[in-house]
């Protein structure tokens, strides 16, 4: 992980390392540093800090799976960092059961992938590519795109819950 700045960062600062539900325990680092992030920054102040993310973890993601020599390593949970984080963005002001059920849709819709999000997680995939054919920024790309559209069906859902 400390190898390289952008294992450090794909790797959600070690919250991706463990063997059992990376993605899970990636998105519930997520939260806490959201809450963090509140304590310091203003609402807009944490828009440019996902803003700024995208581009810098579509990086980091690249890197780390070329270097991994994987397409889309479960380790790397970026993804459902940045996703989560504008999940949050956009849902506070929230008491803790909405955040509790924002968290559940969002790991409900990136583990099982239905429609939109089992689309986007199959348009970037390579399934036939080498370690020399494989295009790793492509790669890098769908690592955060099926996570993003999987955030946007949380959001979709949440606001017809709102809605309702």
């Amino acid at each position: 992980m400390l190898s390289h700045p952008a294992h450090l960062i794909a790797l959600g600062f070690g919250s991706g390392l463990p063997r059992r539900a990376p993605g899970t325990v990636g998105t519930l680092w997520a939260w806490v540093a959201y809450l963090v992030m509140q304590l310091w920054l203003s609402p807009a102040s944490i828009g440019w800090v996902i803003l700024a993310s995208l581009p810098i973890g579509w990086w980091a993601c690249t890197v780390t799976a070329r270097h991994m020599n994987v397409a889309d390593p479960g380790h790397i949970v970026w993804d459902e960092v940045v996703a989560f984080w504008l999940i949050l963005w956009l849902v506070m002001p929230a008491g803790l059961w909405a955040q509790v059920i924002a968290f559940a849709l969002f790991r409900l819709f990136d583990a099982a992938k239905p429609g939109p999000v089992g689309w986007a997680d199959a348009l970037c995939k390579q399934k036939d590519a080498t370690r020399d054919t494989m295009r790793w920024s492509v790669a890098g790309f769908g690592i955060l795109f099926d996570d993003l559209v999987a955030a946007f069906c949380t959001l979709f859902v949440i606001a017809l819950w709102r809605a309702w």
